[in-house]
């Protein structure tokens, strides 16, 4: 039995909630999302809180209740306050700066890498070696920062590259003589 789907997520002040079916669709200060679960549960809206409930006793609708529950709370959560990740960047002459609609990152190639940020994304670089990303969505924040690190990621042995900043690079040591 799932334990996180028994949970009723809790529809704070200053957003609303609605449910459709099978779809939640919530509006607040950053923004508007929806979420459209599968058809092994049911969503319902009950006492300004929303509960997921699977329907039949199988696997599949087992599995699905946590999974669902946990996409609506990140709904309802990303509507009200969003979702960031942090990133740093470490190496001699690597730094990002954003230009617009636009990320550049010089990151030891021969030419500097331009990456166009996603509509509903913001990028900060309060310094040259670090970004924060933000937006409501935290399926696209996550996804950003993933495809903002694949560009260079931390080598073990000095640790250049672009980490997250919560993120422990194992490091290994060098050739001995």
């Amino acid at each position: 039995m799932s334990r996180i789907g028994k949970r009723p997520v809790e529809v704070p002040s200053g957003v609303t909630a609605s449910v459709k079916g099978q779809t939640i669709e919530a509006k607040g200060p950053k923004g508007n999302l929806s979420f459209t679960a599968p058809e092994e549960v049911e969503l319902k809206m009950e006492d300004n809180a929303i509960t997921v409930v699977p329907r039949g006793n199988e696997k599949r609708a087992r599995q699905m209740w946590g999974m669902a529950r946990t996409r609506v709370q990140n709904v309802i959560t990303g509507v009200k306050d969003g979702f960031e990740k942090k990133l740093e960047i470490n190496g001699v002459g690597y730094r990002a700066q954003v230009q617009g609609k636009t990320l550049k990152l010089s990151l030891g190639y021969s030419h500097d890498v331009e990456y166009a940020i996603p509509a509903g994304i913001e990028i900060k670089a309060p310094k040259p070696t670090e970004l924060e990303i933000s937006g409501p969505d935290k399926q696209v924040v996550g996804q950003v920062a993933a495809e903002i690190r694949d560009w260079r990621r931390p080598e073990p042995y000095k640790g250049k590259g672009i980490k997250y900043a919560d993120e422990y690079i194992f490091r290994k040591e060098g050739k001995k003589k």
